[in-house]
């Protein structure tokens, strides 16, 4: 295009172009007012999960996200905030979109859940103890304590889970504690009673 002009600009902030031309010794002119904002695609810092009662997601992004931005669970459904709640437990991915077109990030998380109480007596229901929905986490690796910190056993998510038995003996009923070493390297830790 002939007298095709490029500006480039790197910084936000309110600018304006004018473009003129004379025609015959008389200079026309018109001025276009735009404004330059900063924006790019988000870049997370960490997703707080809480696994109990109330499940919940809380995206945090890093400094560097200067965009408006966004959140979804479902690819579909989009909110200003970036807090979820009242969650089930199971494999979710939170959608961050930039609302000036820089694109959408994405990450999944798992929501996890447990059970409070188990019954180890061989009465086919509640006789072992693990995470709910392990199979979407098959890796990560459970310890499970007694109350004075005593590892009683480890094993992964995708094992039948714990029997109440410490060296082949049964356990009392008690309060017993876990952690869970996820695969993403995020550590959970919890409670629950063993009831016989």
């Amino acid at each position: 295009m002939v007298g095709q002009q490029i500006i480039n600009i790197n910084q936000a902030g309110s600018y304006s172009v004018t473009v003129g031309k004379n025609h015959a010794g008389i200079f026309c002119s018109t001025t276009k007012n735009f404004t330059v904002v900063n924006s790019n695609l988000a870049t997370i810092s960490k997703i707080i999960t809480t696994d109990r009662d109330f499940n919940s997601i809380l995206v945090q992004l890093t400094s560097g996200s200067l965009g408006d931005y966004q959140y979804s669970i479902d690819g579909i459904n989009y909110q200003i905030s970036s807090y979820f709640g009242d969650l089930m437990a199971g494999e979710y991915t939170v959608f961050i979109k930039d609302l000036k077109g820089c694109g959408i990030t994405r990450e999944e998380v798992y929501l996890i859940t447990y059970p409070k109480f188990f019954t180890p007596n061989n009465d086919g229901y509640n006789d072992r103890w693990n995470i709910k929905f392990s199979q979407l986490e098959p890796n990560n690796k459970i310890n499970i304590m007694d109350r004075f910190g005593k590892l009683i056993t480890t094993f992964l998510s995708k094992a039948e889970g714990w029997d109440g038995n410490y060296n082949g003996n049964p356990l009392p009923s008690d309060d017993y504690w876990f952690e869970v070493l996820r695969q993403n390297g995020k550590i959970y830790k919890g409670h629950f009673s063993l009831k016989r």
